[in-house]
């Protein structure tokens, strides 16, 4: 039984949602979480993080991309491979998120209802039951993380197997013959690769002339040679003019500039906005931006009304479910003055790409536009023992450090292993480490992560001694 008032109400049950409110019952407050879909765990359990990574670890596996290295291009662990064989990997990782997430509800005393919750004053909510049932509650505080949905412009036929957006992408009835990507952000690049790694021809196109700008541009480069030597198509500087989806033989998207690119099926995934539509949000004096953001306290999360907090996606940048997570969790400190820590200077990008990137820290190009003099190191993961063993034939380490101080700056990485090596570089930077860390330490034989020593001894050997 609902009560009539919280001492918190969280609208998304989320990575920021779901830490938020365990952060909050543990500082012994009564939170309700609010979440609209069927079942808990929001867009990062349900159509955004945690299925896209299925997917590509499904792709990897039965394709037996990995092992090509040794085996050639044309080795398969499995054939014929039918979107059945991806989908009931991602319902049984689905089922097991949604079951520890329910119990850790239920552990920590954390009341939960299904519905659509809407401001209807600064300090009340209606909450419409999917069962038809209406519930009037009070709270001293609220966090709004309900993240956001595919952007759907009007000039997008959008159609059901044929011009699809990042949502619906996940419930393919079969493996595309061919696919067109609309956007080279990180779900376009995403899925895009991990397409292409099951062997399906894909265009990529981009607006811009680069992709991922917030990527150090050597990685990127690198990045984009392997996308190129695959067979991926690339239409940078590019932009969709008019799709036509016949009823039989290939979508057909009008490029500028008169070239065209057909394909079996079409995947929109040029942008998210915040789902904020529906909570009421002229009730409570707050705004959002034309994306459907909110904007929030970097420090703090508190939005424009002191007592409403927003976190995760919905404002924006970075956008990804680690700092969600952290995002959530200082804002109930907060809320409940428990003097959270300030969220830390470094933290990790991941990109779950084929192959994955990672980055922490500073790239090239903003270590050269604050005029810090540096030195870059570079390893390629081929030059480790791991790497001949795993038949790695891509994939490289860009360390850079600071020529006067010796301490590291940043850490690029693309290629397998990438988003669990990230975390070393993560560390030492934090700790405000040097190179002389990478140079004096042992690291197990043979790793990836030897590429660290590597990438260190190759800055060394360039700094003036």
């Amino acid at each position: 039984m609902l009560k009539t008032h919280y001492d918190m109400i969280v609208i998304g049950s989320g990575p920021a949602g779901r830490r938020a409110a365990i952060q909050a019952a543990k500082l012994n407050r009564e939170v309700l979480v609010v979440e609209k879909g069927r079942r808990v765990g929001g867009v990062s359990v349900h159509t955004g993080t945690i299925p896209s990574k299925t997917l590509r670890e499904t792709a990897l596996n039965l394709s037996g991309w990995r092992e090509r290295g040794f085996y050639g291009r044309a080795y398969r662990v499995k054939k014929d491979i039918e979107a059945e064989d991806l989908r009931k990997r991602l319902l049984i990782t689905l089922n097991h998120e949604v079951e520890v997430l329910e119990h850790q509800f239920a552990r920590n005393k954390v009341d939960t209802v299904r519905g659509v919750a809407r401001f209807i004053g600064t300090h009340e909510v209606r909450i419409d039951g999917d069962e038809g049932e209406h519930y009037d509650i009070t709270a001293d505080k609220f966090l709004l993380c309900v993240g956001t949905h595919p952007f759907r412009p009007d000039n997008i036929p959008f159609t059901p197997n044929r011009v699809l957006d990042s949502d619906e992408i996940l419930d393919l009835d079969h493996v595309p013959r061919s696919l067109v990507v609309i956007g080279a952000g990180v779900i376009g690049v995403e899925y895009a690769t991990i397409f292409s790694a099951l062997d399906v021809p894909v265009t990529l196109i981009e607006p811009r002339d680069s992709m991922l700008d917030f990527i150090d541009r050597e990685l990127i480069e690198d990045f984009t040679h392997d996308l190129r030597d695959r067979g991926m198509v690339l239409r940078l500087s590019h932009s969709v003019e008019k799709i036509d989806v016949p009823e039989e033989g290939p979508v057909t998207c009008h490029l500028t500039g008169g070239r065209v690119a057909r394909a079996d099926m079409v995947l929109f995934a040029a942008g998210r906005m915040g789902a904020t539509q529906s909570i009421g949000l002229d009730k409570c004096g707050l705004t959002t931006d034309k994306r459907g953001r909110l904007k929030a306290n970097p420090i703090t999360f508190q939005t424009e009304v002191p007592h409403i907090y927003a976190a995760g996606d919905v404002i924006g940048f970075p956008s990804l479910a680690s700092t969600s997570m952290e995002q959530g969790r200082i804002a109930a400190c907060h809320a409940f003055d428990s003097n959270p820590q300030k969220p830390p200077e470094f933290f990790p990008y991941g990109i779950y790409s084929v192959p994955e990137m990672s980055t922490c820290g500073m790239s090239e190009e903003e270590v050269r536009e604050r005029g810090i003099p540096y030195e870059c190191g570079i390893a390629r993961f081929r030059e480790t023992s791991r790497g001949h063993i795993m038949g790695i034939e891509a994939g490289m380490m860009k360390l850079i450090f600071s020529l006067k101080t010796r301490r590291l700056l940043g850490v690029h990485i693309v290629g397998e292993g990438a988003t669990e090596l990230v975390h070393i570089g993560q560390a030492v930077l934090n700790l405000k480490g040097k190179l002389d860390f990478f140079v004096e330490n042992t690291f197990n034989y043979p790793t990836l992560a030897e590429a660290y020593k590597i990438a260190a001894l190759d800055a060394f050997n360039r700094m003036p001694k």
